[in-house]
């Protein structure tokens, strides 16, 4: 598994460090959660908070709790052209200025906005289980050919940017989420990043250039005209953050919750219950939320002292939120280790808490429901195909790189 992140920092708590580990790493949350809820983690100069009572209460401060990682007493700016970027983006900024940024976006990621997308996105999804079943062929790769490609498309539409061009969009958003390899060193990991932020600027500022011109009825335009409260209009650098969010998270939110839950669906054997019952479908994907959260963890720097759990934390300190153990919380949740398709109330934290709850969770909702609502009224007999599942690299997000099935394929 990977062992740095971009700022050289040990990414990975050395008990996630192998390919088994990252894949379950439930039964570590489970021990953290009993014998160390709030602990330092000197090779990574960060705390790791893992109970959900903890977690939540983090996720709601802002003050106490900045989603700011320059106010960090170890930040290092990155350097070149569209790095750091992100970091002037609504992820990463605090109340005002989170609350502006987001506007400029919010209503078109609300529930209304999003129902005419439906069936565009039904669309999609059959056309790609079309093209994952001519022939004849009986199995498939959920996430190549159908979890990853579905979510890209929407998103790049949304933003104005050609279809035709997500193969470049998947390579660039993969690099920017995972961690290096373990076979990379950390010199070679920053460089390889800075490349890939480097190109993605160049490209979308051309794009940004051409709306200022020539303004069009996409999300890309209504950013780039968009005015703020005091009546100006967000400059070049935060555009272009902005947009690379939007891709990014667009893309590995939706991805790995369709992958995770066709995972989920197929651990449980529930697949003929849920299939052509959209009620029933929407619980499981909640579940599906809770049980392997695409979304595992967050950092925050605290801004002042803080004592937790007998801890004391200092200002300028990291932390790292453990949703994905949170979610786990047996202090929670009733038998947390059983995935329940039909579990309610499930108050989990799989899209976030608070001010940063994530913007685009409705689209995710939307496009797991149909996606998946598609894939099983398309195919029976599901079942994972024998391969060893590889984990996504990354330090915060959790998937699989593929996840083979095979099928009988349905009229």
């Amino acid at each position: 598994m990977s062992s740095t992140d971009p700022q050289g920092l040990q990414a990975f708590p050395d008990e996630l460090t192998t390919r088994e580990e990252w894949l379950e790493p439930f039964d570590w949350y489970r021990e953290m959660r009993d014998e160390a809820p709030v602990r330092y983690d000197p090779g990574r100069r960060s705390w790791d908070v893992f109970r959900y009572d903890d977690v939540k209460t983090i996720l709601d401060d802002d003050e106490t709790f900045s989603a700011n990682p320059r106010k960090a007493d170890d930040f290092e700016e990155p350097e070149g052209m569209g790095q750091g970027l992100i970091f002037d983006t609504m992820l990463f900024q605090d109340p005002p200025r989170h609350d502006e940024l987001r506007d400029v976006v919010d209503d078109a990621f609300q529930p209304r906005a999003l129902a005419d997308l439906e069936p565009e996105i039904r669309g999609l999804a059959t056309d790609l289980l079309d093209d994952a079943v001519a022939g004849g062929a009986d199995r498939m790769d959920v996430v190549d050919e159908f979890a990853y490609p579905l979510p890209v498309i929407v998103i790049a539409q949304l933003l104005g940017v050609p279809a035709d061009e997500r193969d470049q969009f998947k390579e660039w958003s993969d690099t920017l989420v995972e961690a290096s390899s373990a076979d990379e060193g950390a010199r070679e990991f920053v460089e390889r990043q800075q490349e890939t932020q480097q190109e993605m600027a160049t490209y979308f500022l051309e794009m940004i250039a051409d709306r200022r011109e020539n303004p069009q009825d996409d999300l890309m335009s209504r950013i780039v005209t968009a005015e703020l409260d005091d009546g100006s209009r967000l400059s070049q650098e935060e555009v272009l953050g902005m947009c690379i969010l939007l891709l990014i998270a667009g893309n590995i939110t939706t991805t790995n919750l369709v992958t995770n839950a066709v995972r989920c669906f197929a651990d449980a054997d529930c697949f003929d219950a849920l299939r052509g019952d959209e009620r029933a479908l929407t619980t499981a994907i909640e579940e599906v939320l809770r049980y392997r959260s695409p979304v595992q963890a967050m950092t925050r720097i605290a801004t002042e002292d803080v004592t937790l759990r007998g801890e004391t934390i200092e200002a300028g300190d990291r932390i790292v939120v453990w949703m994905g153990s949170a979610n786990r919380d047996e202090r929670r949740f009733d038998d947390p280790d059983t995935f329940r398709p039909d579990r309610s109330p499930n108050q989990h934290l799989g899209f976030g808490h608070g001010t940063h709850y994530c913007l685009g969770a409705p689209l995710a909702r939307l496009e797991a429901k149909v996606a998946l609502s598609e894939l099983l009224d398309r195919l029976d007999g599901i079942e994972l195909a024998d391969a060893e599942l590889e984990p996504t690299r990354s330090s915060f997000i959790y998937g699989v790189e593929s996840l083979p099935i095979a099928f009988d394929a349905g009229e």
